[in-house]
This record gives C-alpha cells, sequence and structure tokens, in this order.
C-alpha cells in the first residue's frame, strides 16, 4: 500500500513538472510565432551580420534566443533557434558565443540584400588596391565591430608598408591617411601610432563622427572591446558621453594627429601608386587610405513645402534645451524614437511622432518597450499611417491615412535615414554591386589553405 501510495505521489509530481513545462513551452511557442508575425512587417531581412543556425546541430537549448540584447531577433520554433526579426540584428554576436555545440555563425547579408554595395574584400580593400573602407560604410552597424575593423585594417597596412623597404621613404607621403574620426578611424588611428607608423586623420566634422551627433545619453555600446594602445575595455553598456569622454582620455595619451573641418573632396590614385588625397584646407599624399565615413552621410529630405524653414531640423544634440514647445518627430526608427522620447520628457513639451506605416518594425527592443511607457504616459503621441505634407511657420500639415490634418508647432525634427556617400565612392573610381561576402570570404580561405598544402 505504501508503495502505491508512493507511486501515486510520484506520478502526481512529475504529472506537475510536466503541465508547467508544456505551458511554459506553448508560451513560448505562441510568443515565437507572434515574434515571426511581426518581423513579416519589414520583409528586407538582415542587411548586415546576422546569425546562420545549422539546424542539423542546433539541440533547442533557446540560450541563444535569451542572451540577445535585441530581443526578439531569434526564437524557437519546433524545438529549433530560428531567424524571426533578422533585420534588427546588429552584429552582437553574443548568440554565436552562447552556443554550446558551435550551432550559430556569423555571416554577412546574402546578395539579395546587397544592391549597391561596394566591393570589398576580407580584408575590407576595395577594387583600388591599398584603398580601404572600414566601419559603418563596410556595412557593420555595432560600434564594436568598426572598432575591431579600424584596429585589423592597420594591421594589414603595417605588414603591407614593411614590405615596401626603400619605397616607404617618400618625402611628404603618409605611410596611411585615415578619412574620419568616428569608432573605426579613432581605432585605426590608435593602432597606427602603436604600429609607429607615419599617419595622419582628417574629418569634416568633430572628433566622434556620427556618435557625436547622438542625443544625449543614448546607449552606443553593449559589449567589452579590445581598443589600441588601451587593451580590453570591460564596461558592458557605455553612453555617447562616456565613450566619447573615454577616447579623448585616451588620446590625450597618444600621438593622435588629427586635422578636424577637412572635407575629403577627391582622392586620386597615381602611377607611382601613391594617393593623392584633396581636401577644402590641403593635399596629402599616402601609400595606403583608410576610408571611415560612416554610412548617414548627409540627411534624406523628404521634399515637403516648407522643409527649408530654420525650425526644420535632421539631428538632434541637446533635447534640454528645448522646453515647452510643440513639437513633431518624423520616422519610425530607433534616432526617430530616442529623440521622441528625449524631447518628450522635457518640461512641458508636446511631442507628436509621425510615422508613415501602420506600426514600427525596425526598432530595437529596448527602444520599442520605452516608446510604450512614453506613449502610456502621455509623454509622446504617435500618428501612424501618417506623413507631412508641408511645414508652415507656427504649424504641420499632416496627411493621415488620406486626411488633412493641421497641427500647432514650433519645432520639427526629422529622421528619414541618410544618404550615404556612395556617389564620392563611385567618383573616385570604387566598384560596386552585388556581392555575397560570405561565400567570397569562403572561397578565399578554402584557396588559402590548398595553398598552404602545396609544398613550396
Amino acid at each position: 500500500m505504501d508503495t502505491f501510495v508512493a507511486f501515486l505521489l510520484a506520478v502526481l509530481i512529475i504529472g506537475l513538472f510536466m503541465r508547467h513545462y508544456l505551458k511554459n513551452e506553448k508560451k513560448r511557442q505562441e510568443q515565437a510565432r507572434a515574434a515571426e508575425e511581426k518581423g513579416k512587417l519589414f520583409s528586407e531581412g538582415p542587411k548586415s551580420q546576422h546569425p546562420h543556425i545549422d539546424a542539423t546541430h542546433c539541440i533547442g537549448c533557446a540560450s541563444c534566443t535569451i542572451v540577445c540584447p535585441e530581443g526578439d531577433v531569434l526564437a524557437m520554433l519546433g524545438g529549433k533557434a530560428v531567424i524571426v526579426n533578422g533585420y534588427k540584428c546588429i552584429g552582437h554576436s553574443l548568440c554565436a558565443e552562447v552556443c554550446p555545440v558551435g550551432a550559430i555563425t556569423m555571416v554577412m547579408a546574402s546578395p539579395s540584400m546587397g544592391g549597391d554595395m561596394a566591393f570589398l574584400t576580407p580584408l575590407y580593400e576595395t577594387t583600388i588596391k591599398n584603398l580601404f573602407i572600414v566601419g559603418e560604410l563596410g556595412r557593420l552597424a555595432l560600434i564594436k565591430n568598426a572598432i575591431n575593423q579600424g584596429r585589423d585594417c592597420i594591421d594589414n597596412i603595417a605588414g603591407r608598408v614593411s614590405a615596401l623597404g626603400s619605397r616607404r621613404s617618400v618625402p611628404g607621403v603618409y605611410d596611411v591617411l585615415i578619412v574620419g574620426a568616428g569608432p573605426a578611424g579613432i581605432s585605426a588611428s590608435l593602432r597606427a601610432i602603436e604600429k609607429k607608423l607615419n599617419y595622419v586623420t582628417v574629418d569634416e566634422g568633430e572628433m566622434g563622427g556620427t556618435v557625436a551627433k547622438y542625443p544625449r545619453q543614448k546607449l552606443v555600446m553593449t559589449s567589452p572591446v579590445e581598443f589600441p594602445t588601451y587593451g580590453r575595455f570591460k564596461k558592458t553598456e557605455l553612453s555617447k558621453e562616456e565613450l566619447i569622454a573615454f577616447w579623448k582620455q585616451v588620446l590625450q595619451r597618444a600621438d593622435f594627429k588629427f586635422h578636424s573641418g577637412e572635407k575629403v573632396e577627391e582622392v586620386k590614385k597615381g602611377d607611382d601608386a601613391i594617393f593623392t588625397v584633396v581636401t577644402a584646407k590641403n593635399q596629402y599624399r599616402a601609400h595606403n587610405v583608410v576610408l571611415a565615413l560612416g554610412k548617414s552621410g548627409s540627411p534624406r529630405k523628404l521634399g515637403v513645402k516648407g522643409e527649408n524653414l530654420p525650425k526644420v531640423m535632421y539631428r538632434l544634440i541637446e533635447a534640454d534645451h528645448y522646453v515647452n514647445k510643440k513639437i513633431l518627430v518624423v520616422g519610425g526608427g530607433d534616432s526617430a524614437i530616442e529623440a521622441a522620447m528625449g524631447l518628450g520628457h522635457q518640461i512641458g513639451n508636446q511631442v507628436t511622432l509621425s510615422y508613415r506605416k501602420e506600426a514600427f518594425s525596425r526598432i530595437k527592443e529596448r527602444n520599442s518597450q520605452r516608446i510604450a511607457v512614453s506613449i502610456r504616459k502621455g509623454k509622446v503621441k504617435v500618428v501612424f499611417n501618417s506623413a507631412p505634407v508641408e511645414f508652415k511657420e507656427n504649424s504641420v500639415v499632416l496627411d493621415v491615412s488620406g486626411k488633412t490634418q493641421e497641427i500647432p508647432n514650433d519645432y520639427v525634427w526629422i529622421f528619414a535615414g541618410g544618404e550615404p556617400p556612395t556617389a564620392f565612392l563611385k567618383k573616385i573610381g570604387v566598384g560596386f554591386g552585388m556581392q555575397d561576402m560570405t561565400s567570397a570570404g569562403s572561397k578565399e580561405a578554402k584557396d588559402a589553405k590548398a595553398a598552404a598544402l602545396v609544398p613550396a
């Protein structure tokens, strides 16, 4: 009798555990399917780095879905990890690092998503020998990746410069000229100092590049990174101000040759294989050129009547300078969301966020959660399916689902993306087109392996 009671008790306990497990599993499946449906709102898919999952090796542990800082990039369906919102991936690579069986590798986007991109080798070299592109313009959005690229690119250049021998010592010729002082450009500059290269860095703006133009307190880095001249920087979360302050601190300890206010107008390669770089103020000559320009370029304009009014702007630097104002923010990406929230939390502001689609579908998970709170608290009013049709001195006219609506307004911020410097790159001769970086890199690796097996 005691045995029978013990057996029933064991069955009851196991049953309760199974019921709890199946209930949680059903909930996870529902969340995954909801995320998958949400992902369909943005059909273009990932445009840069994203995880490739080998389903034959995936053991369904769900570690990758838990560790991703961007939220529902991955989900569990049918006991396997799958990509449901690949466009949110910005290359953290934590999913690949945490996978216990190595079933995840980080790859570049497929050719169908690679139109109008500069051809780059795995060493970041363009179709012009010794002309390199690193950072955001090289298709990787994450600051950590930009820093790594700048560092690795200079390592390659240092080897090439050393191989020049006596040809290196040409009067007035730098070993490398770096265009851009953002994350990739600063990393490249610091590495050039470490490698004792003769270099110079130029930028049309201030030190910090695109990061310097971000809203205050914007979170810009979420994982540790290796900084040249400093070592491993272990802080896992960094705001814009903290990162720029850190850069300035590091650069004070090094010979940072930086010329600001110099927009590059021309890059020409002579018959002697030396580049001539013309800026608005100077002319330089260098054996190698690294373009760390960023991809935002000039802000994209809407072409709306009244867009030339002084109250219409494209970048928000100091949100706290605007109080007791009626504000319109246009856009549905992370920059628009963050600007709207920043302005909405200032005293007396009435912030309206206009977005042309029916829902946000391409923002980071943390921003998705924060904007929901801001809407609930009345800090930001969101008008979906809308677009501005005219900006007036004291108002804005919106088209809302086909109907015209005029609202009072003091300031407008437009976040419609940027026009990348593709025209400049094509002008200087960089090759463009469709390219599968994954297969190209794989082929080069296989060729190198095969060459290594051939006896000298």
